[in-house]
Parts: C-alpha cells; sequence; structure tokens
C-alpha cells in the first residue's frame, strides 16, 4: 500500500499560523482539505496519508483526529500536543478516547521555532517525550541543522522510542548543502531508531531551479545513511506547491529512489512508514 507520510490540512480563515505570514507563502494561504488531496492521491498512485501538525494546538489535534475518522485514506495523525506538561500523559488518553483516536501514531513540536537550540534537553520535554513513549506513539523531529545535536542527544536518551526526522532536518540544498548537515545526518542515523522522512526537499532549494538532480546528492546522503529500512517518503503538500505539483514532487523523489534501487524505493514509499508509526493495515 503506497503511503504519502507527510501532508497537512489548514484553513486560515478559521485558525492563526505565524509562519503562512510571509509574503512568498501567499499561494499557499488558503484552505486545503481532504476533498482537495483526495484526486491527488488517486491520480500519482497513492493508497493512504498521514496528516502533520501545522500549529501549536490541542484544538487542531482533535479536528484532524475527526478528519482522520471520516477520512479512510487518513490512517495516521501526527498531532501536537504540549510535551511540558506535566498533565501530557492525561491529554494523550483523552485524545485516544476520540472519535478517530485510534488514528493517533505520532506527536509533533516545531522545534527549529525555539529560540533555544537545546529545547529537546529540556528537563520538562524529556518528561513528556517519556509519557508519550510510554504510550507508544512516535515522535517527529521538526529540526534543522542547528538543533541536530539535540534530537541526536534525544535519540540515544530513549533507545526504545522511535523518532522519525522531517524533512531530512531541511538540508540548505538552495546554498549548494553544508558539511555540518551532513556530519549530523550521519551521527542521527547512528541511532537505530530514527527513520528519515524523504519530504520537503523542494522547498529548501531554489523554487524555480530544483529537479530530481539537484535533490539526488540530498536523497543519496540520507540513503547511505539511515538505510533501504529507514526512509520515508512524504510529499510535504501543500506546502510542496511553492516550488511544484503534487505530481512533480512525488515524481522527482521517485526518480531519486528508483536509482538507489527498486528495494529502496518500494520501502519508502509504505513500508517503512508502516513500521515507524506502528500501522496497521
Amino acid at each position: 500500500m503506497p503511503i504519502d507520510a507527510h501532508q497537512h490540512f489548514w484553513d486560515p480563515a478559521r485558525a492563526d499560523y505565524p509562519w503562512m505570514m510571509a509574503p512568498e507563502l501567499a499561494p499557499i494561504r488558503r484552505a486545503f482539505g481532504p476533498a482537495d488531496l483526495a484526486p491527488l492521491l488517486q491520480a500519482n498512485g497513492i493508497d493512504a496519508s498521514i496528516v502533520v501538525q501545522c500549529r501549536s494546538s490541542l484544538a487542531e489535534t482533535e479536528e484532524f483526529l475527526g478528519v482522520a475518522h471520516a477520512t479512510p485514506s487518513v490512517i495516521g495523525v501526527v498531532g501536537w500536543a504540549d510535551l511540558t506538561d506535566a498533565a501530557l500523559g492525561d491529554t494523550i488518553d483523552r485524545l485516544r478516547t476520540l472519535p478517530g483516536g485510534s488514528k493517533l501514531v505520532g506527536i509533533r513540536h516545531q522545534v527549529h521555532d525555539e529560540a533555544d537550540p537545546d529545547w529537546l534537553l529540556r528537563d520538562d520535554v524529556r518528561r513528556g517525550l517519556a509519557e508519550m513513549f510510554a504510550r507508544d506513539l512516535t515522535y517527529d523531529f521538526l529540526v534543522r541543522t542547528r538543533e541536530l545535536p539535540a534530537a541526536i542527544a534525544a535519540a540515544k536518551a530513549f533507545p526504545q522510542a522511535r523518532f522519525v526526522l522531517d524533512h531530512a532536518a531541511k538540508p540548505p540544498i538552495a546554498d549548494g548543502g553544508s558539511a555540518e548537515w551532513s556530519e549530523r545526518i550521519a551521527t542521527l542515523a547512528a541511532c537505530d531508531n530514527v527513520w528519515c522522512k524523504v519530504s520537503g526537499l523542494a522547498t529548501e532549494a531554489k523554487w524555480d531551479d530544483w529537479g530530481a538532480e539537484r535533490l539526488f546528492p540530498f536523497v543519496q546522503h540520507v540513503a547511505k545513511c539511515f538505510g533501504e529500512d529507514r526512509l520515508i517518503f512524504g510529499s510535504d503538500w501543500p506546502v510542496c506547491l511553492l516550488a511544484g505539483s503534487y505530481g512533480e514532487i512525488k515524481s522527482a523523489l521517485e526518480v531519486c529512489l528508483a536509482k538507489l534501487g527498486p528495494s529502496v524505493r518500494e520501502k519508502a514509499f509504505g513500508v517503512n512508514a508502516k513500521a515507524a508509526y506502528r500501522l496497521v493495515d
């Protein structure tokens, strides 16, 4: 079952998305929902998707669970909950009682927007991670190169837990990459409890000059570091529309993954997501 393990829904008319206010993001500052995604999945041979948080809001997580309950193709929700809240465990337990609650597979926080690069190392955050791992949820790292050392420390602190690195930590593709990113990715990948999403790469390149040939060196590096069993495809739709259509993004990543071998491509489009998020058919 081909899976898109990273997509979003939002409606700026109903909620605030501070990150979306930059002028260059105007093309995606409108509502996107399941009805918009469904024909794209069908046209591109994708059977199911995982919807991922867009803002620090429990209300959004609850809404996404409701969407997942009503939308068979949405097989998982990576929501948001306050890791620093002493009552996090109770919050997760409550979320799971809601319609769609069984589809809560992970938690994410926009760590790269925190002033402190070591936010993941805070005692209250570690306590929250322990609470969610005790409930068999996966944690999605939303970090850049700056926060990778803290992500590495977190992965080492919870060796029995599951982590997924979103967007390969957003490599500086438009600037030609960096040795620091490459080295830190390799160190994180040495933690065998971390998977890496091959997602969000086109928007880290120049939006009018990105294609498969530009992305391939970065896909090749994460593939070398994580191996074929820990790479996961994600479209990052509708953010990806800033650079290209859903089909263009999928095709480019498919080309990159296929260059690395048929089993790499096959596993990245479903098998690995099932393992990382404990998805059930």
